[in-house]
């Protein structure tokens, strides 16, 4: 008897025990609705535009709707889903590189301080400088006071400027940003010292990628006009300097070859070349290239659905940093989703994108197109 209770005993826990385990056991996962599986489709087809939109003043409009606004995309109207007004990520991308002694860091500072301290509240900010290399003096911030303090003690004027290996660094700052409120402001003059690590073409590649707004501060304008300054004062002549006053001079400099009232200038030769000559060279070298780059950053800002600022003097460089703030203030985030599927694009296609006001006295600008991302 009591072998036959032993017996019963340990076929009940063996029992119990099976039980327990299969109680234990984790559920396996569930499978994925159809619905989730088609909000991540939705999410990864949209389309994220920033249009900046402003009345007949060029001020913010405030009241912007999803009725104002009709976006073309290659031509075919689009379905816009959403409107909105988000804090933007600006990073500044300042030019520090200083080869012919023409743009000034301290006033460089000054610029990105007004740009900063005129954007809205809870924009996050970065800031680059750059001169050999790119240098990121500050990660995404909305602390004002502390950029302040970062450019004041870290900001360091350098010989060169690499604007292509800037570009790309600042382009890969935006990895973790939401698009449609991306924003570069570059302070430059925009010529590309050659032997940096990217190439203009593969950096404006990877700026195209981030689709990012591209405002320009440009110090092209306002070096060219230095340079004839400096031209005027250092004009070439003759080697001879003739008095106001022949009078005063009857022999001049002991040379009793030159006429009264003249002196004879010494010229600037290290053996057997003749330095002002090299420098002249290299102003009108300089003047060219800030030509043509002037016309590449144009292409860039307006591309980009930004704008490009050609400032004379140092005011109005001040002012128009104002200006750029008030334009980042005044975009909008529109969302589309593509009539064409963005699947079923090509890689590195591009499309061409269109924007146009359905409201008298309101006025919008926009990026030109986009290149479709990787999926």
């Amino acid at each position: 008897m009591r072998k036959v209770f032993l017996i019963l005993l340990l076929v009940s826990l063996s029992a119990i025990s099976a039980r327990a385990q299969r109680g234990s056991r984790p559920s396996p996962s569930p499978t994925p609705k159809s619905e989730d599986q088609e909000t991540v489709k939705v999410f990864t087809e949209e389309v994220r535009l920033p249009i900046a939109a402003t009345d007949t003043y060029g001020h913010y409009d405030p009241t912007l709707t999803i009725d104002d606004v009709l976006v073309l995309e290659d031509g075919r109207q689009q379905q816009i889903k959403s409107i909105q007004h988000l804090p933007a990520n600006v990073l500044l991308l300042l030019d520090v590189g200083n080869q012919m002694g023409l743009k000034d860091t301290n006033l460089t500072r000054d610029v990105a301080m007004r740009v900063i301290n005129s954007l809205f509240a809870g924009n996050r900010i970065a800031v680059i400088q750059f001169a050999m290399k790119p240098e990121l003096l500050q990660t995404w911030t909305t602390d004002k006071p502390g950029i302040a303090r970062v450019l004041k003690t870290k900001m360091i004027s350098g010989k060169s400027s690499r604007l292509a290996d800037a570009i790309a660094a600042a382009a890969d700052q935006f990895k973790d940003t939401a698009p449609g409120t991306r924003h570069i402001v570059i302070v430059s003059d925009g010529v590309d010292t050659p032997g940096g690590k990217v190439t203009m073409t593969n950096a404006l590649k990877q700026l195209n990628s981030i689709q990012a707004s591209v405002h320009i501060l440009s110090y092209t304008v306002l070096a060219r006009q230095e340079l004839q300054t400096q031209t005027k004062i250092r004009s070439p002549g003759d080697g001879i300097q003739r008095d106001g006053n022949p009078g005063s001079n009857p022999v001049a400099n002991g040379d009793p070859t030159l006429p009264p009232g003249t002196t004879r200038t010494p010229t600037f030769k290290i053996g057997s070349i003749d330095t002002d000559v090299a420098m002249r060279r290299k102003r009108k070298e300089y003047e060219r290239a800030t030509v043509e780059s002037e016309k590449q950053l144009t292409e860039i800002a307006e591309e980009s659905g930004g704008r490009m600022f050609l400032p004379a003097n140092a005011n109005e460089l001040l002012t128009q940093a104002d200006s750029i703030a008030r334009d980042i203030g005044s975009q909008y985030v529109v969302t589309y989703r593509p009539t064409r599927p963005l699947s079923a694009a090509k890689p590195g296609e591009y499309r061409k994108v269109e924007v146009a006001s359905r409201r008298v006295g309101l006025y919008l600008r926009s990026r030109h197109g986009y290149v479709v991302p990787n999926n």
